[in-house]
């Protein structure tokens, strides 16, 4: 499983209010999502659902933007939906926390997580992606509920 761009690199082609750009990030997720619901194995099972979480976070921020302030500056894409969606602060921390394994996985690392951490992360990833489509399908209906 390759890295995904940096949000960073994402910020000419995803701009705010750009619902093109979210939808297709929203797709990308759906498909990690897939993925992870099919893998067997617990590490890429975590993995791909981290990746799900990511790109949806991706598209909160396509939609929101970054901003004027933070444009330039190399951010975490958890530190950075903190900021511009402060509701999706605890998915933000979830999901942080879950980085490191992610890239260990990635690097090639064997029996990361268990069975029970990459359930967990699946679990959260299908609700945050939830969330996401909520709100990148109606924003102030998601804000209000």
């Amino acid at each position: 499983m390759s890295m995904p761009a940096p949000l960073w690199a994402l910020d000419d082609a995803h701009r705010a209010g750009d619902p093109g750009s979210a939808q297709a990030l929203l797709g990308r997720a759906t498909s990690a999502l897939r993925t992870a619901s099919v893998t067997p194995g617990p590490d890429e099972r975590f993995a791909a659902a981290h990746l799900a979480a990511l790109r949806a976070a991706a598209a909160v921020i396509a939609v929101r933007g970054r901003p004027p302030r933070l444009r330039r500056r190399l951010m975490n894409v958890w530190v950075l939906l903190e900021r511009v969606a402060p509701e999706f602060a605890g998915e933000a921390a979830y999901f942080a926390a879950g980085a490191k394994a992610r890239a260990a996985i990635e690097a090639g690392g064997y029996a990361v997580v268990g069975t029970r951490a990459a359930d967990d992360q699946l679990r959260a990833a299908a609700e945050f992606l939830e969330r996401v489509h909520r709100h990148v399908n109606d924003p102030a209906a998601a804000l209000a509920g």
